[in-house]
């Protein structure tokens, strides 16, 4: 009975009841091996030759599929159709063959298929083949690329630039596009300009909106209109004059469906339509794909198998007629440069089954189904027909000129069932004009209509009039004119390229020939996990480390985040994926350059670094001044200058050349006027005087406090108070300074032993203390809920509370009850029991505790299993389980002496 092996459990779930009984599925749980995390891994003195190792959690599986191996002495690799698949099928053997399990007469196949359905199995297992050492060598050339710039550009990182984590070959590219879009947002300038816009109505009754395009016989480019006052002047020329149809243009087009998703398209289409990021759609689309209901989604190719078109075409007719179906198939040209690896569009694996018959539960699933069900059978559907028309609108004397534009849908065709998403809006919108006849009169409809309409959606998504209008006269607001006929004078803003979207990144990753497809959403993924960007309202932005991160590089190993290089790169991949370059020349080449690259940073020193980073980012950093002084002139002590500094916790500040003796920091960026009022200088801030002494705040070590008085030679330990966390600095007034002051709070002596009761704010909030005095080590300590309690708070409260503390102090010191016993560990001996622990379950033997998944419950967790999780932590950890005692040879006991006999 052979064995088939594939990645996820849920996958070999589906296709052992496809194969059933004649053969044995498992699962590998996905790569099996990998490269250590240590130096050595790829040794790039001897051919590259790489050092895996199974991992500690693989190991289980590997044992499982060896021991099924073992039985029935057939192994069929069946995992996905992709260089990834291939790679994990090529681990497996290799690991298998390293064990012996794999002999030299076993039969060892590979086998692939595009969707898991009955028939895609069933005629997979009848062509098998070996496994294809050209994509496996592609798979191999990348990781150890991915290797050698992860291990040796990341120390760099931690040595020259604190506080950054690590750096990666496509990952650095990637957070670079979105560094510089942030840098070209910073930079811009919005330009103001102004459009005028009427609402007409015809003889019939039918009101449009137009356009201006011509004032004073001179046509309107964007910025003509540059202020209020143009935009005035042409709202009154228009409203002077009386205007009729010069033309009607009507022109018949076209539009076609756009063609079935492949990866990339599906990430950017799932994000625009329902806010998925990448990973989230590629793991929704995975168990689609697992499931059966969809083709494998890690792809570039938008082609189609002939049976799925002719099925697509077929529901096409059943569903809406055949006036919906095309005359002959629509035909896609695969994209992909390598055809080892592009495979067929992401489609439905059955094109009769729509999503309410599939009866999907899960919603994001359901969802995405729906989108790529629909997608697949637009791509097969007749064009829509469309009618576009342009009137041109002019006055008597032809000064001045309105257009109206809209389309008409003379058959909607794809239409009916999908619209293609847009990263961003249209200029106009695609109105229905209703009838209008050339020569006819136009005359301004009710002014009312304009003004709802704009005050419902303004111009540059602003309210564009707060009041309603007067009957007469121009109404102004900075916003827009509004006369008592039907114009309007709209202000817009030029505005900066929009951030990135994961949407809009993996399009633009996609056009510049980065990162492929299986990558895309591991890619976006990493940057946001390592602190170098964040997503907010769905948009991708640059932190503090990721700016650093990509100045660093951008000047020190510059050429290796350049995206012509990157994309290179990727190509010469390709090519070793298609047999046409050695995998080893690639990494050779790179190598040579790249470790030079890396030996010429060993002399930077760290304060190099900073100052390069600082002219880098300048502009950011250190904008003009609004009256041209040096920007970096300290504000503080006016003779430092201002630079960049990191912190060994990883954060960027802005800091004094002449520190210690200058303290003056701001946060890292630009600077903020409204914070820089409010923050506290060095020398505190001055809240007042109370009872002849000044009392400041101060920026401490471990955080804001208020002082009375100063240093002095004579009173070098003012008195002093940490500010609560919960307390902005900025808006502490003298009266709540003084009040800290008076802390600690006497509440007397504890009515049994006698022994002072103190209510203060300490490190972790207000709380109350039992002992001599505060400053006292030992006593007992009671948490208040609220800071102002420190002032409220009776002895009779407090008593309850410090006794209430004590009592919870019983249980300490006592040991934990398991709440089961699974017996002794088979082979180091030692009891092995499950404990309820302040995160869960655990499993507990000898020093090391291991969770318990979620998908266990404690009360099924086996000894084995229990076992396994110990082995796991144990590898995580580096602690090494104890050999089992060896019981030492029972002790043979001496013969009895016999009694002597005889006479005596």
């Amino acid at each position: 009975m052979p064995v088939v092996v594939v990645e996820s459990p849920a996958k070999a779930k589906t296709i052992n009841k496809y194969l059933g009984s004649d053969y044995t599925v498992l699962a590998s749980y996905g790569h099996v091996r990998d490269l250590p995390p240590k130096d050595g891994s790829v040794d790039t003195d001897n051919g590259f030759d790489m050092l895996w190792e199974v991992a500690s959690d693989s190991k289980k599986h590997v044992k499982a599929i060896a021991d099924a191996l073992a039985e029935d002495g057939e192994l069929i690799l069946a995992t996905d159709p992709d260089r990834e698949g291939e790679a994990i099928s090529w681990h497996l053997q290799e690991a298998l063959t390293k064990r012996k399990s794999i002999k030299k007469d076993t039969p060892v196949s590979r086998v692939v298929f595009n969707a898991i359905t009955k028939s895609a199995v069933t005629e997979a297992m009848k062509n098998p083949r070996q496994v294809d050492m050209e994509l496996v060598e592609a798979y191999l050339a990348r990781r150890a690329l991915d290797y050698l710039v992860g291990f040796n550009l990341s120390p760099v990182l931690w040595r020259k630039l604190p506080g950054a984590k690590s750096a990666g070959r496509v990952q650095s590219v990637c957070l670079r596009l979105i560094v510089e879009r942030e840098m070209e947002i910073e930079v811009f300038r919005p330009q103001e300009y102004w459009s005028v816009k009427a609402i007409f109505e015809t003889p019939r009754g039918q009101t449009f909106e137009a356009r201006m395009t011509v004032h004073g016989g001179k046509k309107l480019d964007r910025f003509d209109l540059g202020d209020e006052t143009a935009a005035e002047l042409a709202v009154t020329a228009a409203a002077s004059r009386s205007f009729h149809i010069a033309s009607v243009e009507a022109k018949p087009g076209t539009r076609n469906p756009a063609p079935p998703f492949m990866t990339s398209t599906l990430q950017q289409e799932a994000s625009r339509k329902f806010g998925m990021g990448a990973k989230q759609a590629m793991s929704t689309a995975q168990r689609l794909y697992e499931a059966g209901h969809i083709t494998y989604m890690r792809t570039d190719g938008i082609d189609m198998a002939p049976e799925a078109v002719h099925a697509a075409r077929d529901a096409i007719k059943d569903k809406y007629g055949p006036s919906y179906v095309p005359d002959s198939p629509r035909m896609y040209k695969n994209k992909a440069k390598n055809a080892q690896e592009a495979h067929e569009c992401i489609r439905p694996t059955d094109l009769a089954a729509d999503t309410e018959s599939l009866r999907i539960s899960e919603a994001d699933q359901r969802k995405l189904y729906d989108l790529i069900y629909k997608r697949t059978i637009a791509s097969q559907m007749s064009a829509a027909r469309l009618e576009r028309t342009t009137a041109e609108i002019e006055s008597e004397d032809k000064q001045v000129v309105f257009r109206a534009t809209g389309q008409r849908i003379a058959f909607d065709g794809f239409l009916k069932i999908y619209v293609e998403g847009r990263d961003d809006a249209p200029e106009e919108d695609d109105r229905i004009l209703p009838q209008i006849m050339q020569g006819e009169d136009a005359k301004f409809a009710a002014a009312s209509e304009l003004y709802d309409d704009y005050r419902k959606t303004g111009a540059d998504s602003e309210d564009v009039i707060d009041d309603a209008p007067a009957a007469s006269d121009l109404q102004k607001n900075g916003h827009a004119i509004l006369a008592s006929k039907a114009i309007l004078g709209l202000q817009h803003h030029t505005q900066p390229p929009p951030r990135y979207t994961e949407a809009t990144l993996v399009k633009k990753m996609e056009e510049l020939g980065i990162g492929r497809p299986s990558t895309y959403a591991s890619i976006v993924t990493t940057i946001q996990d390592r602190g170098y960007v964040i997503k907010d309202k769905n948009r991708l932005i640059p932190e503090d480390k990721g700016r650093l991160v990509t100045a660093f590089l951008s000047n020190y190993f510059k050429r290796y985040v350049e995206y012509d290089f990157t994309a290179s790169l990727e190509e010469e991949l390709d090519d070793v994926s298609a047999g046409e370059r050695d995998y080893k020349d690639v990494l050779d080449r790179f190598w040579r350059d790249f470790s030079a690259a890396i030996a010429e940073t060993s002399d930077l020193r760290i304060t190099e670094v900073l100052e390069k980073i600082n002219e880098v980012l300048e502009p950011h950093l250190f904008p003009p001044t609004p009256d041209g002084t040096d920007p970096r002139l300290c504000p503080n002590c006016g003779e430092g200058r201002l630079s960049m500094r990191t912190a060994r916790s990883g954060g960027a500040f802005i800091g004094c050349s002449n520190y210690p003796n200058c303290r003056y920091t701001r946060p890292f960026g630009p600077p903020d006027p409204e914070a820089e009022a409010s923050a506290i200088p060095p020398d505190g801030k001055l809240l007042g005087e109370d009872q002849g002494d000044e009392i400041r705040i101060f920026k401490g070590r471990f955080g804001p406090y208020v002082q009375r008085g100063e240093v002095t030679e004579e009173n070098k330990k003012p008195p002093r108070q940490s500010i609560p966390k919960e307390w902005e600095p900025e808006s502490v007034t003298l009266e709540q300074g003084v009040r800290l002051l008076s802390l600690p709070r006497l509440l007397g002596p504890h009515p049994e032993d006698g022994v002072e009761v103190w209510a203060n704010i300490g490190r972790y909030g207000p709380y109350i203390k039992h002992a001599i005095s505060t400053s006292e080590r030992g006593g007992t300590n009671a948490n208040l809920d609220e800071i102002e309690e420190v002032w409220t708070v009776g002895m009779n409260r407090a008593v309850q509370l410090l006794a209430e503390k004590v009592a919870s102090r019983g249980n300490r010191g006592k040991a934990a009850t398991p709440i089961r016993e699974l017996g002794e560990h088979p082979e180091a001996g030692g009891p092995v029991n499950i404990f309820d622990g302040k995160y869960g379950p655990y499993v507990k033997w000898e020093k090391i505790n291991a969770t318990i998944p979620d998908t266990i419950e404690p009360a099924d967790l086996t000894l084995a299993q229990a076992v396994d999780l110990i082995d796991e932590r144990a590898a995580k950890t580096g602690k090494k389980r104890k050999p089992a005692k060896k019981k030492a040879p029972a002790k043979r006991k001496a013969p009895a002496k016999k009694a002597a006999s005889g006479d005596s």
